[in-house]
């Protein structure tokens, strides 16, 4: 069984950066983190696989970065030159390897970005 927890979001400037974090415990394929801005579906913003294979949402490439620590079984998402548009509850889950997802969502962590 899949457990996961969030952590690390909140206020920052527009260009600023934050860290998120994701532990988790439990057998998975990917691990991804995802976003929900009011009034907007949810979207991927990142995801890592356990052989480190990354994607990415076009309107994050070259800002953020997944990353994966094996030894603390938890993933990161750096989020460097953050943008109003970046606020939203991020959420992270993991995924099996056909895509399944293993857990129901959490209530994620909220970041904003302030102009």
């Amino acid at each position: 069984q899949v457990q996961l927890a969030e952590s690390g979001g909140g206020l920052v400037q527009a260009g600023g950066s934050l860290r998120l974090s994701c532990a988790a415990s439990g057998s998975f394929f990917t691990i991804g983190w995802y976003r929900q801005a009011p009034g907007k579906q949810r979207e991927l913003v990142a995801a890592i696989t356990t052989g480190g294979t990354t994607n990415y949402a076009d309107s994050v490439k070259g800002r953020f970065a997944i990353s994966r620590d094996g030894a603390k079984n938890t993933v990161y998402l750096q989020m460097n030159s953050l943008k109003p548009e970046d606020t939203a509850v991020y959420y992270c889950n993991a995924f099996s390897r056909d895509g399944r997802v293993l857990r129901s969502w959490g209530q994620g962590t909220q970041v904003t970005v302030s102009s």
